[in-house]
């Protein structure tokens, strides 16, 4: 084999084996890890939640979702009314969503304000009782809380579920 031909060898080597580095950082970049609430997690959040409410003497509904929206947990006071199990849901849904609690959510989309618009998307549920969860600086579910006098006395109770499980998230 000639020189000419060794070296034309090792560049088509060379540029397989570029080609094949490429392949494999392409397929790195197409996929990721994300973390979020386990249901064991949920579970303990949305009874802490619950049991703070009732405390309180409010009869309510709690929701806890996982880091997509999907609901893992939802659990209702024997009185709370109806409505509760899908407004907990939707407040947790909207949390996460657009990544704020919804009490300042619903200040920030009220009448007149230039996104007022998004609470009324299907779905958006803009009262206080639905708060993000994270870990590491990741949003990993939500909790929406629905029944008790007022958004701020919801958004009590659900504060109340983060904070028994903020260990286990902190790590």
């Amino acid at each position: 084999m000639s020189r000419r031909a060794g070296a034309g060898i090792r560049q088509a080597l060379a540029g397989v084996g570029a080609a094949l580095l490429w392949q494999a950082a392409a397929a790195q970049q197409a996929t990721y890890a994300v973390r979020t609430v386990t249901p064991e997690a949920a579970l303990r959040a949305a009874r802490a939640a619950l049991a703070a409410c009732a405390k309180n003497g409010h009869q309510v509904a709690v929701a806890v979702t996982d880091r997509s929206g999907i609901p893992l947990v939802m659990l209702r006071d024997r009185h709370a009314g109806p409505h509760t199990p899908g407004t907990a849901t939707g407040k947790a849904y909207t949390a996460l969503s657009f990544k704020l609690d919804t009490l300042s959510f619903a200040r920030t989309t009220q009448a007149g304000e230039s996104s007022s618009g998004i609470r009324h998307l299907p779905g958006v549920v803009p009262i206080g009782g639905g708060r993000t969860m994270e870990s590491a600086g990741s949003i990993v579910g939500a909790i929406g809380v629905s029944g008790a006098p007022g958004g701020e006395a919801d958004d009590a109770c659900a504060q109340a579920g983060i904070s028994e499980i903020r260990d286990d998230l902190e790590f």
